[in-house]
């Protein structure tokens, strides 16, 4: 999944979700759920992301919502072998962008 956010150093959690595509609720579930999502706070209780956040939500919406993880499964295989998570995820997601540009490009020829 291809996630468009803008360069900024905060996002607020309906840019977020809209991004995402799903509600504002189950970000702030799995904000609950999972210790990696830390967004910051500011007085009246507005979430603001930061990009590690966002990289840390792509990755647990990859594990739950298109490989079909249980929250209880996503936990573990996090804890258990993030690195080659990361590293399997980070592979999909440069592949990804290539097939969207050679998309973009067979689309204008």
């Amino acid at each position: 999944m291809h996630i468009e956010l803008p360069d900024k150093r905060y996002y607020g959690i309906g840019e977020v979700a809209e991004a995402f595509g799903v509600n504002t609720s189950l970000i702030r579930f799995w904000e609950k759920e999972f210790d990696a999502l830390k967004p910051k706070k500011n007085a009246k209780g507005n979430r603001k992301f930061t990009p590690e956040d966002i990289k840390n939500l792509k990755l647990i919406f990859h594990l739950v919502k298109e490989r079909g993880f249980t929250l209880e499964g996503a936990k573990t295989h996090l804890k258990e072998e993030k690195q080659k998570t990361l590293n399997n995820f980070e592979i999909i997601t440069k592949l990804e962008d290539i097939k969207s540009q050679l998309i973009k490009i067979k689309s204008e020829l």
